[in-house]
C-alpha cells in the first residue's frame, strides 16, 4: 500500500522498507502518525524531513534510482502503481535526516497536479537518460516549469543522468551533461540505477542544496519564510494522500 494519510499529518506504510544508515539507529518507525510540529521545517520523530520530488521523461530510470537508494535493489521491470512515494533514513554530514520522496514515474493521470508538488516539494531531481537525446532536451523544460511555478531561480536542485551502464547505447556525452548542470547552478552526477554508481550521493547532494539554501535564507531574515514553509508543509501531506487514495483506488477496483 502506498500510504494513508489524513489531512495535514501523515501515516505512511512503505512496501519498501528503509534502510537505516544511522549508525546510532535513530528511532522511527513506519505507520508512526507525525507529532504536532512547533517548527516551521517540518519533522518526523525528531527528525528534519526533506519533502523531494523526482521528475523526467518516462523510462529514463527515476523509479529504479529510487528504488536502488530506498531498498538496494535493482527491478527490470517497476510498476509504477506499486508505490507513490517512499521514505529513507540517512545520516548526512553528521546530521541525521528523513527523506521523504515523492516519485512522479508513469502518473499520466497526475500531470494536472504537476504545479501542486511543484509547489510543495523543497528539493527536486531532474533525471535523463544517457542513452535518450530527449529525456536530455526535456530536462531543461522540467527546469523551466518548476522556476515558473516557483517564481525563483534559487531552487534545490539536482541534474542526475542515468544508464551510465549502458555505454555502447550513449546518446548524450558528460560534456553535455556538465553544461547543462552548469547552467542550472546545481549539482551533476552520471549515475546506475543497476549498479548502485553515485546513487547515494545525488540524493545526499540534493539535501545538501536544501540545507544550503535554508541557511542563506535565514541569513537574509528567516521569519518571512516561517508562513511559507507551514502552507506548502501541509500541501505536501495533502497531496500525497491523493496520490495514496488514487493508488489504493487502481489497486482495489470497487467491485473486486
Amino acid at each position: 500500500m502506498a500510504g494513508d494519510f489524513s489531512g495535514c499529518t501523515a501515516r505512511k506504510k512503505n512496501r519498501a522498507q528503509s534502510i537505516e544508515y544511522n549508525p546510532a539507529k535513530v528511532d522511527t518507525a513506519a505507520g508512526e502518525t507525525s507529532k504536532q510540529q512547533t517548527n516551521p521545517l517540518t519533522t518526523r520523530s525528531g527528525l528534519r524531513v526533506y519533502k523531494i520530488v523526482i521528475l523526467g521523461d518516462g523510462g529514463v530510470g527515476k523509479s529504479a534510482v529510487t528504488l536502488q537508494f530506498v531498498s538496494h535493489s535493482f527491478l527490470d521491470y517497476h510498476d509504477p502503481t506499486i508505490e507513490d512515494s517512499y521514505q529513507q533514513q540517512a545520516v548526512i554530514d553528521g546530521e541525521a535526516a528523513l527523506l521523504d520522496i515523492l516519485d512522479t514515474a508513469g502518473q499520466v493521470e497526475f500531470t494536472a497536479m504537476r504545479d501542486q508538488y511543484m509547489r510543495c516539494g523543497e528539493g527536486f531531481i531532474i533525471c535523463y537518460s544517457v542513452t535518450d537525446r530527449h529525456s536530455f532536451q526535456e530536462a531543461s523544460e522540467y527546469r523551466k516549469l518548476i522556476a515558473r511555478v516557483r517564481l525563483t531561480e534559487d531552487i534545490p536542485l539536482v541534474l542526475v543522468a542515468n544508464k551510465l551502464d549502458l555505454q555502447s547505447q550513449r546518446k548524450v556525452s558528460t560534456e553535455e551533461g556538465k553544461t547543462l548542470a552548469k547552467q542550472f547552478g546545481c549539482p551533476f552526477y552520471e549515475t546506475s540505477a543497476a549498479l548502485r554508481h553515485y546513487i547515494d550521493e545525488a540524493f545526499f547532494s540534493l539535501v545538501r542544496e536544501i540545507r544550503r539554501k535554508e541557511e542563506q535564507r535565514d541569513l537574509n531574515g528567516g521569519s518571512s519564510s516561517e508562513k511559507l514553509h507551514s502552507r506548502r508543509r501541509s500541501r505536501w501531506w495533502r497531496l500525497r494522500s491523493i496520490f495514496a487514495l488514487v493508488f489504493r483506488r487502481r489497486r482495489n477496483p470497487i467491485g473486486n
